[in-house]
């Protein structure tokens, strides 16, 4: 089994349309409508302000897979710029975010598909049910749930190109689909008085801290997150340093103005007479369709109910793919067993990571059984995975000034600062108590780290741990302004509200030059300088692992 069997059989369009198929997957089904419950029709704005945060924290990650064109490298790049501690931190963020999207995109479709109705569909009611406000799905829910992941699973178990012709087709039609239905909700039901309905009922006025919780865990962050995928697949395409900026940006602007005018057409469509108690009273089990069906759109209903299978498994099946690389690629890191480094011969698959990463998604399936309470947790998890990229790759300008870079954006400090400071800034918004709570997440696997360290003869491991200071004393800061902040974010109020936004804002901006001033220049990137200047023509460029980089670094 040969790490080199990683094949570059995936172009510039193709990449494009895997983080196209990411961004839109459940997210299209539902984000519209928890968005507009938390913020009204200041959704509209929590969508544009989520696209210029996630397209600022995407180029930094932009010239990162760019430079390190590598299979899962969004769990490597911490690694690259301030060793094994923060890379493994990082990693674990970013694969919790990642591979519990495979179960939400099958508990969506059931959950559009328990709304069905049709007569001979009338089995389907018992797929999910709603108690008390919350709702999940029932056992024979959960089976065709375990069979769809089983779908995406074996969509990628053979070959990259399979994953990559079939996401295509895929993306398409669900780019087509959401198009369409904005469309014809604008043309055949739009009511201009909605958008001056409050999301508690009264007269709307804009409500700053309800826009940006909307674009913290209304499913705004789940779904821009798909513009990891193109990153994470930087190994498999052809030329990564055109292809992939042009699939994280494009596919980015592209959901962009999808997803304003599904917000505005679901605004629009939805009867008056349902926003009595305004827009935080109004259930739904499935937005879009439902909507059709009222407004006696059957063709568009019918539709809708196709592709709330077609949108979710073309995610799924993108996410099996990528989560698959982020776990051979923490494996390259030298934090897992070596089994999961292994590539099928032929297929140029990780197979065992795609196994280990089938039976974590169904636990995750039966733990939480609902979309919105998986997307929220998601969402979290997404935004810690963030933190690093902008910290890594400003680093790695000041510690590896002369590594090759196929993509160098213009302006990157400023632009780095920014996207620190506004991924910290929505992990505030998410509120507490959730964001205490993902954070004491990320502290669970640690032991796996150091176990692995420990294997190792704790080999620089002070170096490693003053490299991660500024990240260790980052999250507990954070949860703690996070509990005593005000009570809009749901904390204890003793920061008063608009102090506590600029507290954080300050505190980014500090972690965020602390971070920078203790990267170091890792064995990983003098390896990585080494294995550029020897590399053949035509012979594979993959960066290597820990191991390897030990290796090199003491032999030279």
């Amino acid at each position: 089994m040969s790490h080199s069997a990683i094949r570059r059989d995936v172009g510039a369009f193709a990449l494009m349309l895997t983080g196209l198929g990411s961004i839109i997957g459940s997210g299209w089904l539902f984000g519209a409508w928890h968005a507009a419950q938390l913020a009204g029709p200041g959704a509209v704005y929590a969508w544009l302000i989520g696209a210029v945060i996630i397209l600022f924290i995407a180029l930094t990650y932009a010239e990162l897979g760019a430079m390190f064109p590598e299979s899962g490298g969004m769990v490597r790049y911490g690694h690259y710029s301030h060793g094994s501690l923060v890379g493994f931190i990082a990693g674990w963020a970013n694969w919790i975010a990642i591979v519990s999207v495979i179960p939400v995109e099958a508990e969506a479709s059931v959950q559009y598909m328990a709304s069905w109705p049709w007569e001979w569909a009338a089995w389907t009611k018992d797929l999910y049910v709603v108690t008390n406000g919350h709702g999940e799905l029932t056992p024979p829910g959960l089976a065709i749930a375990v069979v769809l992941v089983l779908v995406y699973f074996f969509l990628n178990f053979w070959s990259v190109k399979l994953f990559a012709k079939s996401n295509t087709a895929i993306t398409v039609f669900k780019l087509v689909v959401p198009a369409a239905t904005g469309i014809a909700l604008i043309a055949t039901s739009y009511n201009p008085g909605n958008f001056d309905i409050g999301a508690h009922g009264g007269t709307h006025a804009i409500d700053i801290s309800s826009i940006l919780t909307a674009v913290a865990i209304s499913g705004i962050v789940f779904s821009f997150n798909g513009f990891q995928s193109p990153v994470n697949l930087a190994g498999e395409a052809r030329n990564p340093g055109r292809s992939v900026p042009l699939a994280v940006i494009g596919s980015i602007l592209l959901a962009t103005v999808v997803y304003v005018l599904l917000q505005v057409a679901f605004i629009g469509a939805v009867p008056p007479d349902q926003l009595g108690n305004g827009w935080a009273g109004l259930e739904y089990a499935s937005p879009f369709a439902q909507l059709a069906t009222a407004l006696m759109i059957n063709w568009m209903a019918i539709l809708l109910y196709a592709d709330a299978f077609v949108s979710p498994s073309g995610t799924g099946a993108t996410y099996t793919a990528t989560t698959a690389r982020m776990i051979y690629a923490m494996e390259r890191n030298g934090q897992l067993p070596k089994i999961f480094g292994h590539i099928h011969p032929r297929f140029g698959i990780p197979r065992p990571a795609m196994w280990l990463n089938l039976v974590v998604s169904f636990i995750f399936l039966f733990f939480f059984r609902g979309w919105g309470t998986l997307a929220a947790v998601i969402s979290v998890s997404t935004i810690i995975s963030y933190l690093t990229g902008p910290v890594s790759v400003m680093t790695l300008r000041r510690t590896a000034p002369e590594l090759k870079r196929p993509l160098r954006i213009p302006g990157l400090p400023v632009l780095a600062a920014l996207a620190f400071i506004f991924a910290t800034e929505l992990l505030y918004w998410a509120k507490w108590p959730l964001t205490g709570e993902i954070i004491l997440l990320m502290v669970v696997a640690l032991p796996i780290y150091f176990y692995y360290t420990a294997k190792s003869g704790w080999e620089d491991f002070s170096r490693h741990l003053k490299g991660a200071w500024w990240l260790i004393v980052y999250l507990p800061v954070i949860a703690l302004v996070s509990w005593a902040g005000s009570k809009t974010f749901g904390g204890h109020d003793y920061i008063p509200y608009g102090y506590d936004l600029a507290l954080v804002a300050v505190l980014g901006a500090i972690f965020y030059f602390w971070g920078i001033a203790t990267g170091w220049r890792t064995p990983m990137v003098e390896a990585a300088r080494f294995h550029h200047d020897e590399l053949e023509p035509g012979e594979p460029d993959l960066p290597p692992s820990a191991d390897e980089a030990e290796k090199i670094v003491g032999h030279r």
